[in-house]
C-alpha cells in the first residue's frame, strides 16, 4: 500500500508538471516574447481583418499577384500532404506540363502559349488528324479526370449522351459489365467524337455575363485559352523538341513536402516579375519600367535566407509581398 500511494503521488506530480506547468510556462514565454509567432503569424489586410498566416501558403488568382508553389493539399491547412509522385510517374509529368504551358517562354522572352494555340488549330499530331482524340487516347486517366474537374463538364457529357445514342450504345456493347455508364466512363469516346465534330477545338468552361450582374457557366468548343495551352503543351513540345525555351525555376512546378510552403525562391519571383509589373502598370496607368523597378525593390527588401542568410537561397514570402503590393497600388482592377 505504501508503494502504491507513492506511485500515485508521483504520477499526479508528473501529470501536473507535464500537462499543466510546462504548457503554461511555454504559453507565457510565447505570449510575452514572441506574441506574433505564438498566435499563428496572422496578418491583416487593408481593411484590418485577418487574411492569412505567413506560415501557410494560399492561392492567388489575379495576375497582379505573385503565385505560390503548387499544392498537393489544395492549400488546405488541415490536409497537409505532398503529391508523393515519383519522377517516373506519368501523373507528375502531366501536372508539370500543364503548369508550364501558360507560363513558359522562349529564350528571347516571347511566350510559347500563342504558338501552342496556332499549332493546335492545325489539328494534326504525328502526321495524324484529330489532336483531341489522340490526347484522350494517350492520356486516359487525364481525360477521365477532366469530367470530374468541373460540374459543367459532367453536365455537358450527359447532354452529349442524349444526342449520341449510337456511340453510347456501341460503348456499352464493348463494355457489357457497365450497362449504365457514368459521364466519366464515357470520357474517351466523348473526346473522340468531339474531336471529329469540332476539329481544332477543345471543350472548355466559358462564363457569360448576364443582365443584373449574374453569370452563367457552360462548356463550349474553344480554339484558344489556358485549357489548350496547358493540356497540349506536352504534345506541342514533342513536335518542337528543338525549340529554345527559357528554363523555369523548379519550385514553380513542384510541390513542397507539406503542400503548404509559404515561400518561393527569388528566381521564381523574378520569373513572375514581368507579368506582375505589367498588370500593375496597366491598372495604375503608370510607366511599366518604373513599376517594375519598384516591385524589384520590394522583393529585395523582403528576401530572406535560412539561418539569417548564412546559407541557402533567398526566399520570398508570397503573402507578405502581395500584401505590400496591395498596400502600394490599391485593389487590382
Amino acid at each position: 500500500m505504501q508503494y502504491l500511494t507513492k506511485s500515485l503521488w508521483l504520477m499526479l506530480f508528473v501529470v501536473v508538471l507535464a500537462c499543466g506547468v510546462y504548457p503554461a510556462a511555454l504559453w507565457a514565454v510565447g505570449q510575452v516574447l514572441f506574441p506574433f509567432q505564438a498566435n499563428g503569424s496572422m496578418v491583416n489586410g487593408p481593411d484590418g481583418k485577418p487574411v492569412g498566416s505567413l506560415l501557410i501558403a494560399q492561392p492567388f488568382t489575379k495576375d497582379e499577384y505573385f503565385q505560390p508553389r503548387p499544392s498537393a493539399a489544395s492549400y488546405d491547412a488541415s490536409a497537409s500532404t505532398s503529391s508523393a509522385l515519383a519522377a517516373s510517374n506519368y501523373a507528375l509529368r502531366n501536372r508539370v506540363a500543364q503548369q508550364l504551358g501558360p507560363i513558359v517562354t522562349y529564350k528571347n522572352g516571347k511566350p510559347v502559349a500563342p504558338d501552342i494555340e496556332a499549332w493546335f488549330d492545325k489539328d494534326t499530331f504525328g502526321g495524324q488528324p484529330h489532336i483531341v482524340a489522340q490526347w484522350a487516347d494517350a492520356h486516359n486517366s487525364v481525360a477521365s479526370a477532366w469530367v470530374g474537374a468541373d460540374p459543367t463538364h459532367a453536365t455537358y457529357i450527359t447532354d452529349w449522351q442524349k444526342s449520341h445514342k449510337a456511340a453510347v450504345a456501341d460503348w456499352i456493347k464493348q463494355n457489357p459489365g457497365t450497362p449504365n455508364p457514368q459521364p466519366s466512363d464515357l470520357a474517351i469516346v466523348f473526346f473522340e467524337t468531339f474531336s471529329k465534330e469540332n476539329p481544332g477545338k477543345f471543350p472548355s468552361t466559358v462564363t457569360t455575363n448576364l443582365p443584373g450582374g449574374k453569370t452563367q457557366s457552360a462548356v463550349q468548343p474553344v480554339a484558344s485559352g489556358t485549357d489548350i495551352q496547358s493540356n497540349f503543351f506536352d504534345m506541342w513540345r514533342q513536335e518542337h523538341a528543338d525549340a529554345d525555351l527559357q528554363d523555369v525555376p523548379a519550385d514553380m512546378v513542384t510541390t513542397s513536402g507539406s503542400g503548404l510552403d509559404p515561400h518561393i525562391t527569388m528566381q521564381n519571383a523574378e520569373y513572375q516579375l514581368d507579368r506582375v509589373a505589367s498588370k500593375w502598370a496597366a491598372d495604375t496607368k503608370r510607366d511599366p519600367k518604373q513599376v517594375r523597378t519598384e516591385i524589384e525593390q520590394i522583393l529585395e527588401q523582403d528576401a530572406t535566407a535560412p539561418m539569417g542568410g548564412l546559407w541557402g537561397e533567398n526566399l520570398i514570402n508570397v503573402l507578405q509581398v502581395n500584401l505590400e503590393l496591395r498596400q502600394k497600388y490599391g485593389a487590382p482592377s
